[in-house]
C-alpha cells in the first residue's frame, strides 16, 4: 500500500513556472516520488527492527544474569 506522501503535481507546476520544461518536470518529479516512496520507514519495518532489539536485549540480560550468578556463587564458594 502506498500513500501519497509527495504531491508531483504541485512540484512539476512550480518546475514549469521556474522554466523547466514540461517533460522533464514530470521525469523529475516521478524520479522524486519514486526515491521518496523507497526510502519511507513502513510500520511493519520498524516492529521488525524493534523485535530484533528485544531479541538482543533478552540475550544481553540472560548473560549478564548467567555471569551475576556464576559470581556470587564463585564467591560464597570461596568465603
Amino acid at each position: 500500500m502506498s500513500s501519497i506522501v509527495f504531491d508531483t503535481h504541485a512540484f512539476v507546476k512550480r518546475l514549469t513556472a521556474a522554466g523547466m520544461p514540461l517533460q522533464q518536470a514530470e521525469i523529475l518529479a516521478e524520479e522524486q516520488a519514486r526515491l521518496i516512496d523507497e526510502r519511507r520507514v513502513t510500520r511493519a519495518y520498524l516492529d521488525e527492527r524493534i523485535k530484533a532489539l528485544e531479541y538482543r536485549l533478552t540475550l544481553r540480560l540472560g548473560g549478564m544474569m548467567v555471569a551475576a550468578v556464576s559470581l556470587v556463587a564463585a564467591w560464597v564458594k570461596i568465603l
